[in-house]
């Protein structure tokens, strides 16, 4: 194999490992929790506002929104959030900030592209135990024991397992 063969192997490799990971990190954005689902009434809210401000294709967008991740900041008076990967760099061309104008605190969308990126949440305090349960991962699922090996480890005769054919499992 000459180098020319190594190098496009080597890239090969690279570009697989970054499709894997972009693969991961679709999934667990898959998985996250829709705003609406976690904070119906700001989901509501934000679809109301947006369509007051004439934004009508951002309420659309707001129906979908998910909670990717906190903002980190730590402050108590905030609640804001990601709705799409946190960036690296700044937002840049096609950014721009859509203040709301709530009836409470503040609301300040970060949208690029048509896209809502972050959703500012200032001084709404009841909003942060439900932010950060739709936040937490979710627990660890603990080992079970099939009823026929509890039955086992018990000295019992399990019986037939459940499921088993001829056996109605349910009433």
């Amino acid at each position: 194999m000459d180098q020319e063969d190594q190098d496009r192997d080597r890239a090969l490799e690279q570009e697989l490992e970054l499709d894997r990971a972009l693969e991961q990190e679709l999934d667990r954005a898959r998985a996250a929790p829709l705003v609406r689902d976690a904070l119906p009434a700001l989901a509501a809210e934000l679809v109301r506002l947006l369509e007051e401000e004439g934004e009508r294709e951002l309420a659309i967008c707001a129906h979908d929104l998910r909670i990717i991740a906190d903002c980190g900041c730590g402050d108590d008076f905030c609640q804001s959030f990601y709705t799409e990967r946190r960036p690296t760099e700044p937002y840049g061309p096609g950014h721009r900030n859509v203040p709301l104008f709530a009836d409470r605190g503040y609301l300040i969308l970060d949208v690029v592209h048509g896209r809502i990126m972050f959703v500012e949440v200032l001084d709404r305090p009841e909003l942060r135990p439900a932010l950060t349960a739709a936040l937490a991962p979710a627990p660890a699922l603990a080992p079970s024991l099939t009823p026929a090996r509890a039955a086992a480890e018990a000295g019992a005769s399990p019986g037939p397992a459940v499921g088993a054919e001829g056996e109605h499992p349910g009433p």
